[in-house]
């Protein structure tokens, strides 16, 4: 039997889908025929399939290495309910679960063992598996943890280049979905994988979209963005600090919301409580820092948002690509302010980092800036940081469904920049933009400032409004703000080309950000669900009441029994068979078995009063 139909008899067996989706296909097979691989792939592209497939199709079992264990607990839950033997070594288990999982290891009763990389760099572990276990493959999920210059450097991660020694001649795999050319380099030259084939799939997610607005009353801007959503829709909301996590969360909770925080400053005890609501019960927003989400597997989540700036580019799409992992129509929103930049600039150096790994940090920082002031498709911009050519307009961000307004700003541009060059590079934005309209403050006053040619020259356009034209002029790299010096704002080699006149600045207009709520909302995210009051929408609400109760009688999370796509498309369809149910995407036998009756029944029951 070929490569290609072993993998698409286990797709549609054990996986319940028809076919393959992008690359998939020819990565799976290439690593059942032993082919090591680099894998580049958005979350939610179906990624854990590149490496399950092989690990089952391959004698043997396959050894995943992951830095997180709720997903380890995650996947292998979700792989028991297809009937996958999977298991996991971590640090959260007892003493006889562990021996119960080598003893099925000895036994060559598993397809998949999930383990930490410190688990797996132990001498004793390495012994055990290299004399009595037969291993399929080695798949490294989260790979860019290997890179010192990423975003989530791990340093046991670099130690991974012994499995390159130790077993030359298994098949080993590197999986990211985040990953600029250097730390895809660095990815594959110490995991031994510089000789193998990169597979590619396109960073975009058509589902997510993406929206930006400048802070202004910010539990107000997020609490409209919330509203464009159903009730029972779960998020996730990140903060920069912890005193921000839980303001928030009591203030979305005062609003009705099931709102939960989640930081490193809670005990253990409750942000694991926290953190399994989210999981197990629908409609929990959690409210966190980034201490959040790295390995949380819901499938389900409609919405994330911002209220602070990521540190970087990769950070902002690795946040964000936890909505909307189903496919379904989901969320990305962020509300940003020029004194994020300084704040995030002001954490980098004063880190322990050493300058170069600084430097690299400061460039990705200006890039994730610049994506979020830019008038461009944000689709485009995003794809084009990670190398990937975008045309056209997505028409579905906010800058293509609702354009901002230019204007050439190329002479006030100048007026800023004189006015940075003859203050001596001191100054931060609130002391320029007073300068620029004006204002006699005793601070000016002090410094005779008022006597420059370039006090006043800006009095046709507000303070607040040329804090806007230094925030876009920093955006666009012409200025940089000098932490060392507490955020004055300093010129770069850019700058002097609009000095001269030999370079055109346009800026976006702020009007854009007096729109009403209710033309916020009327531009909200298409409903990843149907609505309740129609038979369709009626049927799925069934089906997810039926869901949840199978989920709590097993006390796992509702999405690993049916992902909502699956109940969506019941809902249109309205099986009434076990041939037509099995025609249902995401159905493998092993699901047929344990819950294909239930289904039937609940279709069968709701069916008589359903007029279609």
């Amino acid at each position: 039997m070929g490569n290609s139909v072993i993998s698409h008899k286990i797709l549609k067996e054990t996986f319940g889908y028809e076919s393959f989706r992008g690359e998939q296909e020819k990565i799976i097979n290439h690593v059942i025929s032993g082919g090591n691989a680099l894998v580049l792939m958005p979350t939610g592209a179906g990624k854990s399939l590149c490496y399950q497939i092989p690990a089952i199709a391959r004698p043997g079992v396959g050894l995943v290495v992951s830095p997180l264990i709720a997903l380890m607990q995650d996947q292998v839950t979700g792989l028991e309910q297809l009937g996958v033997r999977a298991a996991f070594l971590n640090s959260s288990q007892d003493e006889e679960s562990a021996k119960a999982v080598w003893r099925a290891l000895y036994a060559s009763a598993l397809d998949i063992l999930y383990v930490s990389p410190e688990r797996l760099l132990t001498e004793g572990f390495f012994e055990a598996i290299t004399s009595k276990v037969e291993i399929a493959l080695f798949a490294i999920d989260e790979a860019h943890c290997v890179s010192q210059w990423g975003h989530d450097f791990r340093p046991e991660y670099q130690k991974l280049s012994i499995l390159v020694e130790r077993f030359p001649n298994i098949p080993r795999m590197a999986l990211t979905a985040t990953a600029d050319a250097p730390t895809r380099r660095e990815i594959a030259s110490n995991l031994g994988l510089s000789d193998a084939p990169l597979f590619i799939t396109s960073f975009d997610r058509p589902n997510i979209r993406y929206s930006i607005v400048v802070k202004k009353e910010t539990k107000r801007q997020l609490l409209d963005f919330i509203s464009t959503h159903d009730q029972g829709d779960s998020g996730i909301v990140y903060c920069m600090t912890r005193k921000k996590v839980e303001e928030t969360a009591e203030f979305l909770a005062l609003k009705g919301f099931t709102a939960l925080a989640y930081h490193a400053g809670l005990s253990n005890q409750e942000r694991q409580a926290n953190q399994k609501r989210f999981i197990l019960e629908e409609g929990v927003i959690i409210v966190a820092t980034v201490a959040f989400g790295m390995g949380i597997d819901k499938s389900n989540v409609r919405f994330v948002a911002h209220l602070d700036l990521p540190k970087s580019m990769e950070a902002y799409y690795q946040e964000t690509g936890r909505a909307g992992r189903d496919g379904l129509p989901s969320s990305a929103w962020m509300a940003f302010g020029g004194a994020d930049f300084g704040m995030v600039t002001s954490l980098i150096e004063s880190s322990d980092a050493p300058a170069e790994r600084k430097r690299v940090e400061m460039q990705k920082l200006r890039a994730l800036f610049t994506f979020a002031e830019t008038h461009e498709c944000r689709r485009a911009v995003l794809l084009r940081y990670f190398g990937e050519d975008y045309q056209g307009e997505c028409k579905n961000c906010d800058n293509c469904l609702t354009p901002k307004e230019t204007w050439d700003g190329t002479l006030h541009a100048q007026k800023a920049l004189s006015c940075i060059y003859r203050t001596g590079e001191r100054f931060g934005a609130t002391y320029l933009a007073d300068v620029l309209v004006g204002a006699e403050t005793e601070k000016i006053l002090k410094f005779r400032h008022n006597q420059l040619s370039t006090f006043g020259i800006g009095k046709d356009l507000s303070q607040k409004e040329w804090i806007s034209v230094l925030r876009q002029l920093t955006a666009q790299g012409h200025i940089l703000p000098d932490m060392e010096s507490f955020g004055s704002l300093k010129l770069t080699d850019s700058a002097r080309s609009v000095l001269k006149g030999e370079a055109t600045v346009l800026l976006n207009k702020e009007s854009i950000l007096q729109q009403s709520s209710k033309h916020r909302r009327a531009k909200s995210v298409t409903s990843a669900r149907p609505v309740d009051s129609s038979p369709v929408g009626a049927l799925f609400s069934k089906l997810k009441q039926k869901r949840m109760e199978i989920a709590k009688l097993q006390n796992v999370p509702p999405y690993v029994i049916f992902h909502d796509k699956t109940l969506i498309e019941i809902a249109e369809r309205r099986p009434k068979t076990h041939s037509e149910l099995r025609k249902i995407s995401g159905l493998g036998d092993a699901k047929m078995s344990r819950y294909g009756d239930l289904i039937l029944e609940t279709v069968i029951s709701f069916a008589p009063g359903v007029k279609g």
